[in-house]
This record gives C-alpha cells, structure tokens and sequence, in this order.
C-alpha cells in the first residue's frame, strides 16, 4: 500500500509558505493586513509534520502536537484580534493547499488509498479547527470578563463624579441602555447555546461573544467619555506640561487614524510643513484634541478627504486645523455643539449609532486646559473645519491667571 506521508514530509515547507502566501492576500482575511508572515505562519508546519505521523502506516500519530499547536493558533488569533470567520477560512485555504500538492500522488493511488489518505488529512484539519476554536472562545470569554470587571470599575467610578442636571443623566441613560440591552440578550443567547447541546454552534457562538464584545466596549467608551468631562468639571483634569514635538504626535495620530480612513475609502491628507519643532504643553492632551478631532471627521464624512494642516503665528501662537469634506453642521447647530450631548441634526443622517454627543465637549474643555481656542465653519453637505489656536508654551495655572488679571 502507497505511504503519502514521506511525500507530504517533503512538501511541508512549500505548504507552509503557500499557505502564508494565501491568508496574507485572501480579501476575507482583513485582519492579515498589519501581521508579518512569521506571525501568519505560526503554528502550520508544527500540524503538517504532525500530519505526517498520522498518514504514516510505521509509526505512531503524533496527535499531542497537532492539539497544542492549535491551542496556541487560537489563543493567538484571538490576541491578534481574527474574526471566527477569518479562522475558518484560513484552515479551508490549508485544507486547499494540502490537496492541490498532494494531487498528482492522489491521482495515482488506489481507491482505498486515496480514502484512506483523504479521511485522515479531513480528520486531522477539523482536530486542529476544533482545538483553534477551543483556546479563541476561552480568550474572548476571558477578555469579556475583564472587560465585565472594567465596567464595574468605571461605573463606581462614575457614581462617584457625575454631577450633572437630569435632563443629561436621561441622555446618559437613553446612550447606555442599547450597548447593554445587547450585552444582556447575546449573553443570555450564548448560555443557552452552551446549555442546549442540540443548539451548539462553535462559529455563531463565538459570533455572539463578538457582538457582546463590541457592545461593552462602546459602553465602556461612553462611560470613559462621562469621567473625562466630569473630571473638567470638577477640577480633577491635570496637566503635565512637557516639551514636545509636534510632527510625532500628528504622525502618531494619522497612523492611528488612517485604518479607520481606509475602511471608509477617505483620502487622509497632511499638511504641516509649517507646524513649530516643539511646543511645551501636555502631549496627552494634544494628542487626545487631534485624535477626536480627525476621528469625529472621518464618521461624519462619506466620500472625499480629510484634511490636518498646522500653521505657525508671529504671536507665540501655533493652529492646528482638521478639514473633512463630511454632511457638515448646521448654522443653528454650530453654537451648541461644543456642549455635552449635543448632537447636530442632518435630513440624511441625525447622527452616528456610536456617537455620545461628548467628544466635541470634550475636545472644547481640553483646548481651553491647555490655554487655547477652537473654532468652527461649516456648511451642510459641503464639509466642517475646526480650527485650534494654542500658544507655544502653555503656562502654569497660577501664571495663567496672572496673566488673565494683568
């Protein structure tokens, strides 16, 4: 009887690098997009020598390596932030790969042979499928109770600093209670599931875990956007001034930024030739205005660009403007927008599933920390500009206000 597996143990590494080669350019594995090949690779040519074991009629199957290695595959995939369907794909592309080198060997076998060869190659494939999906789902499920346990925190934390008027806590409440009604049903769905033996399905219950995942986050960022302003509010906003160059924080902003330009098909353009070297401010906070900044203009813009120019002033005074070509803001819209949980109205779109109405109030509340302006044109359907005026060096509170009193 014909052994395939001195075959396959000459083609692991061509497998291998095939396989690399297909998930890295597979349009249905997104999450590829931003991972070396040595992080693709990971742990395939461990399960295609395994493989050889189990094919082979002379020596015993090495199925302890084949289980660990897609142990690890899964916890990775998880860390790497893959989709349960991104996982499924990669291990049809390996199944794929397999048969399309073993072929010509296959066409020449007997039938049993070939079923026999078949069979085990299939069997071995789904093992590794389901041992991947046995280490994703517990990582998801441990991100999900941290993140659980994250809410708790900043809940109590929230109890604690919001102290605001009741037409805002209704707001609150009317913002909380969509990312938690869903945490609750797809949770109590995936229970169910695990309970019901008949109703398990690996790949839509990892898909609920996603949903309650996605949704506690957005919870979690409300929540974190809350505290930011309650601490403005109440005084506990610090600053921690430091010398800082301008470009890196830009450079680290449109970096953070341009995946989200991408998806959106945005233009991302950048024009700071003119921006200071250095500024003495507090780079987090800097780096917080322009960040929600870009980020507000890309949701809100559905074709064209978005633009961050800098401009230096003679008056110890530098700008920083963020341009979008977005649905823009109404004139009555313009002189509220800058307050918590206002939210400009379009006849297209009133506003986005994810928006709190808090980050332009923030973003207002922070500028003025950091002892500047911003300002706003706009014209609805044609796009916004906001426009922030900082000084060089941002000084002390007790010089500030000496200053302000001279």
């Amino acid at each position: 009887m014909q052994d395939f597996s001195h075959l396959l143990s000459q083609k692991v590494d061509a497998i291998a690098q095939q396989w690399v080669e297909a998930v890295a350019q597979d349009q249905q594995i997104k999450s590829t997009e931003n991972l070396s090949k040595t992080a693709i690779r990971d742990h395939v040519p461990h399960v295609l020598t395994a493989l050889v074991t189990v094919l082979a009629h002379t020596q015993a199957s090495d199925i302890k390596t084949i289980v660990e290695a897609s142990l690890e595959h899964g916890l990775l995939r998880a860390e790497q932030g893959f989709d349960p369907t991104e996982v499924v794909r990669e291990y049809h592309l390996l199944r794929t790969i397999i048969f399309t080198n073993l072929r010509a060997e296959l066409l020449q076998g007997t039938v049993e042979e070939v079923l026999r060869s078949v069979s085990l190659i299939n069997a071995v494939v789904d093992e590794a499928i389901a041992q991947c999906f046995q280490s994703y789902v517990k990582e998801r499920l441990n991100e999900l109770e941290h993140l659980q346990n994250q809410l708790i925190l900043t809940v109590e934390e929230l109890r604690r600093l919001v102290r605001t008027s009741q037409e805002n806590l209704n707001m609150l409440a009317h913002e909380l209670k969509t990312p938690l009604t869903s945490i609750i049903g797809y949770s109590e769905l995936f229970i169910r599931q695990q309970r019901s033996p008949e109703l398990k399905d690996t790949v839509t219950s990892v898909e609920h875990i996603e949903r309650v995942l996605r949704s506690g986050r957005q919870l979690l960022h409300i929540i974190n956007d809350a505290l930011e302003l309650s601490r403005y509010e109440s005084g506990g906003m610090q600053l921690h001034l430091a010398t800082t160059d301008v470009h890196s924080i830009i450079n680290t902003v449109v970096e953070t930024m341009q995946p989200l330009a991408d998806k959106q098909q945005l233009k991302l353009l950048l024009n700071c030739e003119n921006a200071p070297m250095q500024v003495l401010t507090d780079p987090l906070r800097l780096q917080q205005i322009l960040t929600n900044l870009v980020s507000n203009a890309i949701r809100y813009t559905e074709t064209g660009s978005v633009t961050i120019e800098c401009h230096s002033f003679i008056s110890n005074q530098w700008a920083i403007t963020v341009r979008d070509t977005g649905i823009g803001i109404a004139l009555e819209d313009q002189e509220r927008i800058f307050e918590p949980f206002a939210r400009a109205e379009h006849s297209k779109k009133l506003h986005l599933p994810d928006s709190t109405g808090l980050g332009l109030a923030i973003v207002a509340r922070m500028v003025k920390l950091l002892q500047g302006e911003i300002n706003l044109t706009s014209e609805v359907g044609v796009g916004s500009t906001f426009t922030v005026t900082l000084p060089l060096e941002v000084i002390t509170e007790v010089e500030f206000i000496a200053k302000t009193f001279q």
